[in-house]
């Protein structure tokens, strides 16, 4: 949501590539002065304590996001073409801003990938998320990586929130349907796995898509999403392609 609203308001004043950059950046900050001011300072929390922060400050920013922007429904111009654009492929209408969506996520999980495989910070992070009393008497700095974490997810959530704004529009509470398919999709997928979060992601697009085409109300997607997410949890709870390895990375 801050991503998109940010790049909205910058859209104008700036090149949409700059706007973008800056909400960005933005954000990142604002992701890493939340992990500083509101977590760092909690000693071994429950995950009930986290949730709950977490949520009320979800609430917070969302509120401060409605006095900022108002509740009107705004969006980024098309990154190619126009709302009528579309591109044939194997008969089916695509919008180009879709394949933007594609291409972004794309890009996005080869450079995790790359980031957490050859790269210094990258181990320490997935050492902290492993077995974070050890990464710390190995010398790594557990609370920096915890705030690198949130300041990578908070730039890639803005990134995100850009790149569908044409698709989806954006106002101040967008995040909470996002948040629940999201989740949804971490959990189906197998947590700390990328690449299964994106074929989770299309799982999950699928069957949106076929309970609309069988008769279903658009509003129930959400309901369908959180369904899968309790069934998972229930029968598999580290996820269609996680393991138990994969489910300590929810201490992190």
């Amino acid at each position: 949501m801050l991503g998109g609203m940010i790049a909205i308001s910058l859209n104008g004043l700036v090149p949409l590539p700059i706007a973008i950059g800056i909400s960005v950046f933005v954000t990142m900050l604002i992701g890493a002065l939340i992990e500083i001011i509101f977590i760092r300072w909690l000693k071994t929390p429950s995950v009930l304590r986290l949730i709950i922060i977490t949520i009320g400050l979800s609430i917070i920013i969302r509120e401060i996001g409605l006095h900022i922007w108002g509740d009107t429904v705004r969006a980024l111009p098309y990154f190619t073409g126009n709302v009528v654009s579309s591109v044939s492929i194997l008969g089916a209408h695509i919008s180009p801003q879709v394949l933007w969506v594609i291409g972004v996520c794309s890009v996005i999980v080869i450079l995790l990938s790359l980031f957490f495989h050859f790269t210094s910070l990258g181990k320490e992070m997935q050492a902290c998320a492993s077995n974070r009393i050890a990464a710390t008497l190995c010398g790594i700095n557990a609370k920096n990586m915890v705030t690198f974490s949130f300041m990578l997810s908070a730039a890639i959530g803005a990134l995100a929130g850009c790149v569908v704004s044409p698709i989806t529009s954006t106002q101040y509470d967008m995040g909470t349907g996002l948040a629940i398919k999201g989740f949804t999709v971490a959990v189906l997928g197998g947590l700390g796995n990328s690449m299964a979060a994106v074929v989770a992601g299309i799982l999950l697009g699928i069957i949106e898509a076929f309970s609309i085409a069988v008769g279903f109300p658009l509003a129930f997607q959400d309901a369908i999403s959180i369904s899968i997410l309790l069934v998972i949890l229930f029968i598999r709870p580290n996820g269609l392609f996680g393991n138990a390895a994969s489910a300590s990375l929810k201490e992190f």
